[in-house]
Protein backbone atom coordinates (compact mmCIF):
# COMPACT_ATOMS: atom_id res chain seq x y z
CA UNK A 1 0.00 0.00 0.00
CA UNK A 2 3.03 2.38 0.61
CA UNK A 3 4.59 1.72 -2.55
CA UNK A 4 1.45 2.19 -4.29
CA UNK A 5 1.09 5.74 -2.66
CA UNK A 6 4.84 6.27 -3.13
CA UNK A 7 4.98 5.31 -6.65
CA UNK A 8 1.67 7.43 -7.08
CA UNK A 9 3.35 10.80 -5.90
CA UNK A 10 6.42 9.94 -7.99
CA UNK A 11 4.22 10.04 -11.15
CA UNK A 12 2.10 12.75 -10.26
CA UNK A 13 5.27 15.01 -9.23
CA UNK A 14 6.62 14.07 -12.97
CA UNK A 15 3.48 15.14 -14.41
CA UNK A 16 3.03 18.44 -12.69
CA UNK A 17 6.89 19.13 -13.46
CA UNK A 18 6.25 18.44 -17.18
CA UNK A 19 3.41 20.87 -17.70
CA UNK A 20 5.26 23.57 -15.59
CA UNK A 21 8.58 23.02 -17.68
CA UNK A 22 6.14 23.30 -21.12
CA UNK A 23 3.99 26.17 -19.75
CA UNK A 24 7.18 27.91 -19.49
CA UNK A 25 8.15 27.45 -22.67
CA UNK A 26 8.59 30.59 -24.79
CA UNK A 27 7.89 28.85 -28.04
CA UNK A 28 4.94 29.86 -28.63
CA UNK A 29 1.69 27.90 -29.19
CA UNK A 30 3.71 24.64 -29.80
CA UNK A 31 2.01 20.98 -29.46
CA UNK A 32 4.85 19.30 -27.31
CA UNK A 33 3.27 15.50 -27.63
CA UNK A 34 6.05 13.71 -29.71
CA UNK A 35 7.96 17.09 -29.97
CA UNK A 36 11.57 16.83 -28.55
CA UNK A 37 13.31 20.17 -28.01
CA UNK A 38 16.52 18.73 -30.09
CA UNK A 39 15.19 18.18 -32.99
CA UNK A 40 13.23 21.92 -32.90
CA UNK A 41 17.30 23.68 -32.24
CA UNK A 42 18.08 21.00 -35.68
CA UNK A 43 15.37 22.77 -37.30
CA UNK A 44 17.31 25.89 -37.38
CA UNK A 45 19.73 24.25 -39.78
CA UNK A 46 22.66 25.30 -37.34
CA UNK A 47 21.20 28.82 -36.15
CA UNK A 48 22.58 29.32 -33.00
CA UNK A 49 22.32 32.81 -32.44
CA UNK A 50 18.07 32.10 -33.00
CA UNK A 51 16.61 34.18 -30.15
CA UNK A 52 13.15 32.30 -28.81
CA UNK A 53 12.22 34.95 -26.49
CA UNK A 54 9.10 36.52 -27.94
CA UNK A 55 9.51 33.49 -30.43
CA UNK A 56 5.75 35.05 -32.17
CA UNK A 57 6.74 35.39 -35.88
CA UNK A 58 2.94 33.48 -36.97
CA UNK A 59 4.60 30.15 -38.45
CA UNK A 60 5.20 26.47 -37.02
CA UNK A 61 8.74 24.82 -36.88
CA UNK A 62 7.41 22.09 -38.46
CA UNK A 63 8.16 21.89 -42.37
CA UNK A 64 5.11 23.18 -44.42
CA UNK A 65 4.14 21.50 -47.26
CA UNK A 66 2.50 23.56 -50.12
CA UNK A 67 -0.32 21.53 -51.60
CA UNK A 68 -1.21 21.06 -55.60
CA UNK A 69 -3.27 24.97 -55.30
CA UNK A 70 -0.45 26.72 -53.69
CA UNK A 71 -2.06 26.53 -50.27
CA UNK A 72 -0.82 25.05 -47.01
CA UNK A 73 -1.35 21.52 -46.32
CA UNK A 74 -2.44 20.51 -42.69
CA UNK A 75 -0.77 17.05 -42.00
CA UNK A 76 -2.87 16.65 -38.53
CA UNK A 77 -5.53 15.20 -40.41
CA UNK A 78 -6.34 12.34 -42.66
CA UNK A 79 -6.72 12.61 -45.47
CA UNK A 80 -4.21 15.59 -45.40
CA UNK A 81 -6.21 19.07 -46.45
CA UNK A 82 -5.11 22.02 -48.20
CA UNK A 83 -6.16 25.22 -47.24
CA UNK A 84 -6.09 27.29 -49.90
CA UNK A 85 -7.23 30.93 -50.29
CA UNK A 86 -8.82 31.66 -53.50
CA UNK A 87 -8.75 34.78 -55.55
CA UNK A 88 -12.47 35.76 -54.06
CA UNK A 89 -11.07 35.38 -50.51
CA UNK A 90 -12.78 32.42 -49.86
CA UNK A 91 -10.97 29.35 -48.22
CA UNK A 92 -11.06 26.23 -50.47
CA UNK A 93 -10.19 23.03 -48.70
CA UNK A 94 -8.49 19.94 -51.06
CA UNK A 95 -8.11 16.82 -49.69
CA UNK A 96 -4.74 14.90 -50.75
CA UNK A 97 -3.32 12.17 -50.06
CA UNK A 98 0.61 11.24 -49.02
CA UNK A 99 1.64 11.80 -52.15
CA UNK A 100 0.22 15.41 -52.03
CA UNK A 101 -2.03 14.24 -54.82
CA UNK A 102 -6.19 15.81 -54.50
CA UNK A 103 -8.41 13.43 -53.71
CA UNK A 104 -12.44 13.89 -53.81
CA UNK A 105 -14.19 14.80 -50.68
CA UNK A 106 -16.08 12.55 -48.43
CA UNK A 107 -18.41 12.81 -45.40
CA UNK A 108 -15.72 15.88 -44.03
CA UNK A 109 -16.83 18.77 -42.39
CA UNK A 110 -14.86 21.87 -42.26
CA UNK A 111 -15.10 25.02 -39.67
CA UNK A 112 -12.72 28.06 -39.95
CA UNK A 113 -12.70 31.06 -37.72
CA UNK A 114 -10.33 33.54 -38.78
CA UNK A 115 -10.06 37.48 -38.17
CA UNK A 116 -10.15 39.66 -34.84
CA UNK A 117 -11.47 37.33 -32.02
CA UNK A 118 -13.85 39.84 -30.48
CA UNK A 119 -15.29 39.86 -33.84
CA UNK A 120 -14.90 36.50 -35.64
CA UNK A 121 -15.61 35.25 -39.28
CA UNK A 122 -16.95 31.79 -39.48
CA UNK A 123 -16.93 30.26 -42.51
CA UNK A 124 -18.61 26.84 -42.97
CA UNK A 125 -17.93 24.59 -46.52
CA UNK A 126 -20.22 23.40 -49.27
CA UNK A 127 -18.98 20.73 -52.29
CA UNK A 128 -17.82 22.10 -55.03
CA UNK A 129 -16.11 20.20 -57.77
CA UNK A 130 -13.48 18.51 -55.96
CA UNK A 131 -13.05 20.06 -52.87
CA UNK A 132 -15.03 22.49 -50.34
CA UNK A 133 -15.90 25.64 -50.52
CA UNK A 134 -16.57 28.11 -47.92
CA UNK A 135 -19.65 30.10 -48.51
CA UNK A 136 -18.26 33.86 -46.92
CA UNK A 137 -14.80 35.24 -47.65
CA UNK A 138 -12.35 36.21 -45.22
CA UNK A 139 -12.55 39.11 -43.23
CA UNK A 140 -10.30 42.16 -44.70
CA UNK A 141 -6.68 42.24 -44.08
CA UNK A 142 -3.86 40.22 -44.83
CA UNK A 143 -2.38 38.73 -41.50
CA UNK A 144 -4.51 37.81 -38.88
CA UNK A 145 -5.24 34.26 -37.19
CA UNK A 146 -7.20 31.43 -38.35
CA UNK A 147 -8.44 28.68 -37.05
CA UNK A 148 -9.50 25.43 -38.48
CA UNK A 149 -11.51 22.51 -37.54
CA UNK A 150 -11.49 19.23 -39.64
CA UNK A 151 -13.77 16.44 -38.83
CA UNK A 152 -14.03 12.93 -40.83
CA UNK A 153 -18.14 13.13 -40.45
CA UNK A 154 -20.99 14.39 -38.19
CA UNK A 155 -19.68 12.26 -35.43
CA UNK A 156 -16.30 12.11 -35.49
CA UNK A 157 -14.29 14.39 -33.00
CA UNK A 158 -12.88 18.14 -34.74
CA UNK A 159 -8.81 17.81 -35.23
CA UNK A 160 -7.90 21.54 -35.16
CA UNK A 161 -5.07 23.54 -36.32
CA UNK A 162 -4.24 27.10 -35.82
CA UNK A 163 -2.20 29.79 -37.96
CA UNK A 164 -1.52 33.09 -38.54
CA UNK A 165 -2.97 33.86 -42.52
CA UNK A 166 -0.30 35.90 -43.91
CA UNK A 167 -1.14 36.90 -47.28
CA UNK A 168 1.14 38.88 -48.09
CA UNK A 169 3.77 37.05 -50.80
CA UNK A 170 7.23 35.42 -49.79
CA UNK A 171 9.95 36.86 -51.24
CA UNK A 172 12.23 33.70 -51.06
CA UNK A 173 9.27 31.07 -52.79
CA UNK A 174 6.65 31.31 -55.51
CA UNK A 175 3.77 30.91 -52.09
CA UNK A 176 2.16 33.79 -49.83
CA UNK A 177 3.42 33.35 -46.64
CA UNK A 178 0.82 31.30 -44.91
CA UNK A 179 2.23 28.33 -47.61
CA UNK A 180 5.72 29.65 -47.33
CA UNK A 181 8.33 26.42 -47.81
CA UNK A 182 11.39 28.04 -47.24
CA UNK A 183 11.52 28.32 -43.90
CA UNK A 184 13.27 32.10 -43.26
Amino acid sequence: MRLKKVLLFVLTSATVFGLVACEGDQHGDHDHAGHDHDEHAEDHDGDEGHDHDGDDHGHEHDTIIAGPNGGRVITSFEPHAEFFVTESSKVQITFVDDEIKAIAPGSQEVTVIAGDRSNPTILTFTKLGGALVSGQALPDGDDFPVVVMLKADAMSKAVTEKFTLDLTQCPSCDYLEYACTCAH
